[in-house]
């Protein structure tokens, strides 16, 4: 089964990796991009050094074509963005803004550009921006989330934009997958469930808890002052910060500074009592680690299975 998009990149399947911070690494973004789908780096908050020692260590793994999460609000996005430039990475997917400022020059070192937009009117800026294709991301997701879900999301962008939709948000599956072309995406974008990939380095104890998870097992912080909402599996660190998030007296910047460095403790330390651990409401369907290429096999040959299935039903 291909795609527009398989086609725009070089890929064999129309399966993105999620660039998640502190997690997706040249290790997974090369794992991921040899089984056929696009792996991810997230440059995150991280220098420029970073950012090419992990594309150093995706080429060494891989010869396939892979992509670098830029995060616009970092604090070494200059940086960064000069950095895709001289290493000449394939595929740029940004978060936390418009790129309106890089993809002019990104388009001229032959860069593709693929924001995540939470809604129809971001999606339209990224078009109009110049953008190559756009993730449609709902809540459901990990880490940062705007307040749309992905079902009335994703077609309801599609029928907004002319450029190549790939949909993000609660995808875990086959079903997912299927259900996302259904609606008009011409690929996935997958997160949690590469969590659980085993060439992921994430400290086992956060892969555990995502493997004991239910499906009420994670909520949303930050929503009070909107901007900064994320998604996270419930623990201590997230009870004393809805706490505090709520207390009469506490601002936006308050609640802007309580993460800082939480994510970090959790992927990194293993602290999983007072760290944050960022996964989408699908980690309820996730109990096994696999290897890459057996993720994204399984998401690609259930796709398939059900699409097969449903064309079969309508005849």
């Amino acid at each position: 089964m291909s795609s527009p998009i398989c086609s725009m990149i070089g890929i064999e399947y129309p399966i993105f990796q999620g660039g998640m911070a502190w997690i997706s690494d040249g290790k997974l973004a090369a794992a991921v991009s040899n089984a056929g789908g696009l792996g991810i780096i997230s440059a995150m908050n991280a220098e420029g050094d970073y950012l090419r020692e992990q594309i150093a260590i995706a080429r060494s793994l891989t010869d396939k074509p892979f992509g670098v999460n830029i995060m616009l609000q970092s604090p070494h996005v200059e940086a960064v963005a000069q950095v895709v430039v001289e290493e000449k990475v394939p595929v740029v997917v940004t978060g936390a803004g418009i790129p309106t400022k890089y993809i002019p020059i990104w388009k001229e070192a032959g860069i593709l550009t693929i924001p995540v937009a939470a809604s129809v009117a971001a999606a339209k800026m990224m078009e109009r921006a110049g953008a190559d294709a756009v993730i449609a991301e709902g809540g459901e997701s990990g880490g940062h989330i705007g307040d749309m879900a992905t079902m009335p999301l994703v077609p309801q962008v599609c029928d907004a934009v002319n450029i190549p939709v790939i949909a993000a948000g609660g995808i875990g599956d086959g079903r997912g997958v299927a259900a996302s072309f259904m609606l008009g995406a011409v690929g996935v974008q997958v997160g949690t469930r590469f969590l659980l990939a085993e060439e992921c380095s994430v400290h086992q104890s956060y892969k555990d808890a995502v493997k004991k998870a239910s499906d009420i097992s994670t909520t949303a912080t930050g929503r009070r002052f909107g901007g900064n909402t994320c998604r996270c599996l419930k623990n201590q660190f997230v009870r004393d910060f809805l706490k505090k998030e709520y207390e009469a007296d506490t601002t936006a910047e308050d609640v802007a500074m309580l993460g800082a460095g939480a994510l970090r403790k959790a992927a990194v330390e293993g602290d999983i009592k007072t760290g944050c651990m960022m996964a989408g409401q699908i980690s309820g369907m996730l109990s096994n680690e696999q290897s890459a290429a057996e993720i994204v096999k399984d998401l690609m040959e259930g796709a398939e299975k059900i699409l097969k299935g449903a064309v079969a039903w309508v005849k």
